[in-house]
């Protein structure tokens, strides 16, 4: 049962209330989110899921024989056996897919200082298996071996193993951070 002072306190607060007129429009809610690419979502978590949980091939168990290698001279032979079996933890990765030469040397050379700075010992460099590129052939592959050959924090690296990346990545061992001496 309504109370009749609450009703009539109710009847008083709405006395000069207009009715909204009537329109025969749907109103339409704010802007449309950006579409989100389902397909691409969906290739990438299939990708992965792949990666991780699918059967070696024999491609990935021949992979083994011929990858690059790379190891400071001085250093001993084990240093790059334990970086090829896995015994480094990868701290850190750049991709460098769909780049051109410039921006590729450029972005490796920035987050190669970066990691340096950082004290990151182990890292994954993502150049792509060139499967996108004209005739198939991966151009930033070569490059980036010729770079980080080049560069003096580098002391070793190899093709990453099937599970991270393949011949599409390698792990690449930097020297520790000089440590700065106090006068």
């Amino acid at each position: 049962m309504i109370d009749p002072d609450d009703l009539a306190a109710f009847r008083a607060a709405v006395a000069d209330a207009q009715p909204l007129p009537k329109t025969d429009r749907v109103q339409l809610g704010g802007p449309r989110p950006p579409p989100r690419p389902l397909q691409h979502l969906a290739d990438e978590r299939a990708a992965l899921r792949e990666s991780l949980h699918g059967p070696i091939s024999l491609q990935d168990r021949l992979e083994g024989g011929d990858e690059p290698t790379y190891l400071r001279p001085g250093l001993a032979t084990g240093t790059l056996r334990d970086l090829r079996r896995g015994r480094w933890v990868v701290q850190d990765e750049i991709d460098l897919h769909g780049l051109n030469r410039d921006e590729a040397r450029h972005l490796l050379a920035g987050f190669m200082a970066e990691c340096l700075h950082d004290g990151k010992r182990c890292v994954r460099v993502v150049h792509g298996k060139g499967l996108g590129s004209p005739q198939r052939i991966s151009i930033l592959r070569q490059l980036v071996r010729g770079w980080l050959a080049q560069r003096d924090e580098v002391l070793a690296y190899c093709q990453a193993r099937p599970q991270e990346g393949g011949e599409g990545a390698l792990i690449v061992l930097l020297r520790a951070p000089k440590k700065h001496r106090v006068a």
